[in-house]
């Protein structure tokens, strides 16, 4: 007899659609940007799709606090227990915090997030996170072809800032070189008082032979005061030697730019 298991798949914070045998939820955008002076509101709308072929979802609408962490990976927490949380501040109809949907409908959620009169704190950009939650749980079969039962959360960043918020600074702390990884070891920190998403770039040159190598494009995000390490893999055919590595970060325009570099001995 095959072994009945319970799976609970939590997908956050990206536009998703799980296509599981049959059962699958899709939620869009994958973020929400507000921006809203002291006592005001804003409203935006998000689309849930039940891609199922044959089964109704019972679907509940929460929220919750997220942050990064040095790594750029997301730690998630209850609503309104981290510094930046926003969660107390967002609302939705009451219709909308329990639905079903058949396969194939979808449905619009109005979110709104209404600004106190007046701030607990000082910070100018805010977070959190709403998920839509299957509350019932469906049969299905794995790949192995063992009876499972399929349960889907999926979540959608909310940012908030005040209209003040708009000083982007990103500055380098350090780059090394992790010899025994075979990486380079990027430090920098968010110094402004917004959300910062951008891309890190950049060349190895041999200083002996002249010979340049392009560094893979990295994308990372970043919330204020978020200090983070980025590591970035050297070639696997990269040739022994003595090199500059030239690190470029690119958050916006050419007035949004920061550069590192650092000598070092690929042996």
């Amino acid at each position: 007899m095959k072994k009945l298991h319970f799976i609970f798949l939590c997908f956050i914070c990206s536009m998703y659609s799980l296509v599981y045998a049959q059962t699958g939820v899709s939620v869009s955008p994958p973020r929400l940007y507000f921006e809203s002076g002291l006592g005001n509101s804003g409203t935006q709308m998000i689309t849930v799709t039940n891609v199922s072929a044959k089964n109704s979802l019972d679907l509940a609408v929460s929220l919750g606090d997220w942050e990064y962490n040095d790594k750029g990976e997301n730690l998630m927490s209850a609503a309104g227990t981290l510094p930046v949380s926003c969660a107390g501040w967002i609302s939705v109809k009451k219709e909308d915090n329990y639905f079903t949907l058949a396969p194939g409908q979808r449905k619009d959620i109005d979110v709104t997030v209404t600004v106190p009169n007046t701030l607990s704190d000082q910070l100018s950009a805010h977070t959190a996170v709403l998920y839509v939650s299957q509350m019932n749980p469906v049969d299905d079969v794995d790949n192995k072809g063992a009876n499972i039962k399929v349960s889907i959360r999926s979540g959608i960043k909310i940012f908030h800032k005040l209209p003040s918020a708009n000083t982007k600074k990103i500055e380098i702390k350090n780059l090394i070189f992790e010899k025994s990884a075979k990486t380079l070891n990027l430090f920098f920190e968010n110094q402004g008082n917004v959300w910062i998403d951008g891309k890190v770039s950049g060349d190895l040159v041999n200083t002996q032979t002249g010979k340049k190598i392009s560094i893979d494009q990295i994308i990372f995000y970043t919330m204020p005061g978020n200090k983070r390490e980025i590591d970035i893999p050297l070639p696997a055919s990269l040739e022994k030697g003595k090199y500059t590595a030239s690190v470029l970060i690119d958050y916006g325009d050419s007035n949004n730019l920061e550069v590192g570099e650092l000598k070092f001995t690929y042996e």
